[in-house]
């Protein structure tokens, strides 16, 4: 099959520090087993870089060589389309779901190595009820053996069922977290809410770190790439 072609323009390029962040996360997926193929990445509120991230991700781990399909899941409120001026006309994930189109015309390539892409589509009034399908599971199902890594993008997950009605199906989360506007209290709260839907979660992005005015998290950016797990030891960590 013959996908569309879409141009993506990526505003943010990232500085040095940002793109080993990146690497290291995508090494720290890739060494968490061979199991892990399906992964949820969502954040506590909205503005927290869970977008940038999860496209960054995307691509490194195109350019690693293996085959990556990000698929934009937050039908609420979308950013791809704009942030990255995409100028195609292209067919979106709700419209799948809600029986509108095939899925023939819902995986886009993009101008980046091995990555393909699905939008979310016009906003609907029901997104956790269409995420919440067994179509969406059973299309999860066949993409597996098309691709090495599927990352989703998924709307907060304080204040919406979303992320975690998605991630019952992932084989893997991982929280973004912005430095200094989250309290430790409530990235608990959205760490339970995805470990009740039974999906592990693999880690927490500590993001929009100040390495300059905070030098115990530089010195961890520079071993881990912001690369960032809570524990069950109750020690508060952000």
């Amino acid at each position: 099959m013959e996908l569309t072609r879409v141009t993506l323009t990526d505003p943010k390029q990232g500085g040095y520090m940002y793109n080993e962040a990146i690497k290291t996360l995508r090494s720290n997926i890739q060494f968490s087993g061979k199991n892990i193929q399906v992964i949820t990445i969502t954040s506590c509120f909205p503005n927290e870089g869970k977008s940038d991230i999860t496209f960054h991700l995307a691509k490194e781990i195109g350019k690693s060589g293996k085959r990556v399909l990000l698929i934009d899941a937050d039908i609420r409120k979308s950013v791809y389309l704009t942030r990255y001026d995409i100028q195609e006309r292209v067919e979106g994930l709700s419209s799948f779901l809600s029986g509108q189109i095939s899925w023939e015309r819902l995986i886009n390539r993009t101008n980046y190595r091995n990555l393909d892409m699905i939008f979310s589509g016009p906003v609907a009034p029901n997104p956790s009820e269409l995420l919440g399908q067994k179509e969406f599971k059973q299309f999860l199902d066949q993409l597996r053996n098309v691709y090495d890594y599927l990352l989703i993008d998924t709307p907060p997950a304080i204040g919406m069922i979303d992320a975690a009605v998605v991630a019952q199906i992932c084989d893997g989360a991982i929280l973004v977290i912005e430095s200094g506007a989250v309290s430790y209290r409530v990235a608990q709260k959205a760490k339970a809410q995805l470990e009740k839907s039974g999906c592990r979660l693999l880690g927490a992005v500590l993001n929009k770190v100040d390495i300059q005015q905070n030098r115990y998290y530089g010195g961890y950016y520079n071993r881990y790439g912001g690369y960032y797990g809570y524990g069950n030891s109750g020690k508060k960590e952000t």
